[in-house]
């Protein structure tokens, strides 16, 4: 392993911090084996007295406790990856959904000084009050309320301070345990430590860019322009950074409040019809999805009775070509042909390295199979998602991170359904869906799409074929083109070759040390021992050893 670089003293402090919290859980083995304890002084790095008690409770909530005790940064690793079953097992994954992100208000914040500071502002110029208590605080970010000069009501999601320090300090610390955990520990190789933190820095640096943020809150307002059913918050631009956003305060009811909703006289069966209808509109007709649909980031409006979702921080975004790929995946569930959805889910892979075709196939087989003996009202798609991810785990197969995103929403949003309707089918919300992915799939349009495309395809062959061949015939003349011919089989082939011929080179030598040794006794040739010729003698000693020598050989390798 390559020396350990010396850390800067803030970063010995965060590495002497999570030592003893791991010391504490009993990971302790960790960081001395890594070499990381090295860079510490041993004044940071005591033994924990809780160690003993702690080891009564398992690994994976030890695991769960140490995330806890670490902070916001590690809670929403936690979080992220509670959902994510392709990479972790399902002990772990229980544990980890356990996590609520509980972060507390910040203390001593000076919410006035943090936005004129932040906008280069003076506060009274643009706002009629803000409140310093927070509506809401979480691991990145504290909502505040205010009230602009012209009346309007607004929140501001604004970054806790230092935040990013604080996280890329998480993040270097992480990366050098991942990589500790991968090199020493037999069990975390399985997990993919270093893969899974890679996917963590992704995710968190998403979230931390505010004006992506806000793209997203524009882009899935122009996504449902003209739907009267939704509502999207408005973002006030002008006083909003990469570290700040003002936008539009929604005074709604969470969809999760079924009593409210009915005292409200809204219809929470019609709610859930609605607000999973828009779901899966995000998905296929879109292909832009809220990824964290749970129900504090959705909400009714009562005076309209629309739905507003919240919070696009975490957005999923599905290509073109994949969209038709996950029509096609929905239709080969749903006809149970369970080899094509192999191909299918091969070709979408990021990483495949399936030890048994026949188990993938009999596992997959029996998830479509247990489909069909369930009776329609009681399809759960969120269960049967669930044992999607963990055949796809224990087969080795790894789809895009978006995949894993959408299937989680579809679990969250299928759940707010049920809560709302405990009748409630998805399956119908996606009937129609199916039948329009029929439809498109055997439309004129698609298969003149289709076959234009594949014309220029041809006719863009056909224009470099000239120059591909005077290219080829070119270095034919100056004799450059090297072949290069792969014969399987054709070493084992010269080997067995080699042996016969060097048995049959034995044989001749045999029979003419025989037949010169005959005529050698015949004629009597000294010099002479109890008047049997010597060389004659020797000639025949030599083709019995040989012959003997043959045959065992033929017998020892089974080839008679």
């Amino acid at each position: 392993m390559a020396a350990f670089k010396i850390p800067k003293q803030k970063e010995i402090k965060r590495y002497a911090t999570l030592f003893n919290v791991l010391a504490k859980y009993g990971f302790e083995d960790v960081l001395v084996n890594s070499g990381i304890s090295k860079a510490i002084p041993k004044s940071y790095l005591n033994g924990h007295p809780d160690t003993e008690k702690n080891l009564s409770f398992s690994t994976y909530e030890r695991i769960r406790m140490v995330l806890e005790e670490l902070g916001p940064s590690y809670v929403k690793l936690g979080q992220i990856f509670s959902n994510r079953e392709d990479m972790l097992p399902p002990e772990l994954i229980k544990e980890l959904e356990k996590l609520q992100d509980h972060a507390p208000n910040l203390k001593n914040f000076d919410v006035q000084k943090t936005i004129e500071d932040e906008l280069e502002i003076t506060l009274a110029d643009y706002f009629l009050s803000v409140n310093p208590e927070p509506l809401a605080a979480a691991s990145l970010a504290q909502v505040h309320r205010a009230i602009l000069l012209n009346g309007d009501e607004v929140v501001l999601k604004i970054q806790r301070p230092n935040i990013e320090e604080v996280i890329e300090s998480d993040l270097l610390i992480m990366k050098q345990v991942a990589k500790a955990l991968e090199k020493y520990s037999t069990q975390a190789q399985a997990l993919q430590p270093v893969r899974i933190i890679a996917s963590f820095e992704q995710s968190i640096r998403e979230e931390l860019q505010f004006l992506r943020e806000m793209d997203n809150t524009e882009r899935f307002a122009r996504n449902f322009e003209g739907n009267e059913m939704i509502h999207v918050p408005v973002i006030y631009r002008s006083l909003s950074t990469n570290r700040m956003i003002c936008m539009e305060f929604i005074d709604g009811i969470k969809v999760s409040e079924v009593n409210t909703l009915k005292a409200a006289n809204i219809d929470p069966a019609a709610v859930a019809k609605v607000g999973v209808d828009l779901y899966i509109e995000q998905i296929l007709e879109h292909g832009f999805f809220h990824a964290d649909p749970h129900p504090g980031n959705i909400f009714v409006l009562p005076a309209t009775g629309q739905i507003c979702f919240l919070d696009f921080g975490m957005m999923g975004t599905v290509m073109p070509n994949d969209k038709e790929a996950l029509g096609d995946l929905l239709l080969y569930f749903l006809r149970k042909d369970v080899k094509k959805i192999i191909i299918l889910l091969e070709k979408i892979a990021v990483k495949t390295d399936i030890p048994d075709y026949k188990k993938l196939e009999q596992d997959l087989y029996e998830l479509v199979s247990g489909i069909s003996d369930i009776s329609l009202q009681n399809v759960k798609i969120g269960t049967i998602l669930i044992q999607f991810k963990t055949v796809l785990y224990e087969n080795r197969i790894v789809l895009p991170h978006y995949l894993y995103m959408l299937i989680r929403g579809l679990i969250i949003i299928e759940g707010v359904g049920r809560k709302l309707d405990p009748d409630f089918n998805i399956t119908d919300n996606l009937e129609p869906y199916t039948s329009k992915i029929i439809r498109r799939r055997f439309s004129l349009k698609r298969l003149f799409k289709k076959n234009l495309s594949r014309f220029q395809d041809i006719n863009d062959l056909i224009d470099t074929l000239p120059d591909d061949v005077n290219a080829i015939l070119k270095k034919i003349k100056d004799g450059k083109l090297l072949v290069i011919h792969e014969h399987k089989g054709l070493n084992e082939f010269q080997t067995a070759m080699s042996k016969s011929v060097n048995r049959l080179v034995f044989a001749v030598i045999i029979a003419a040390l025989s037949i010169g040794s005959s005529i050698l006794v015949m004629a009597k040739m000294p010099p002479l021992v109890n008047g049997i010729p010597l060389l004659g003698a020797i000639g025949f000693v030599l083709s019995a050893v040989l012959g003997f020598y043959i045959v065992i050989s033929i017998f020892k390798n089974n080839q008679f």
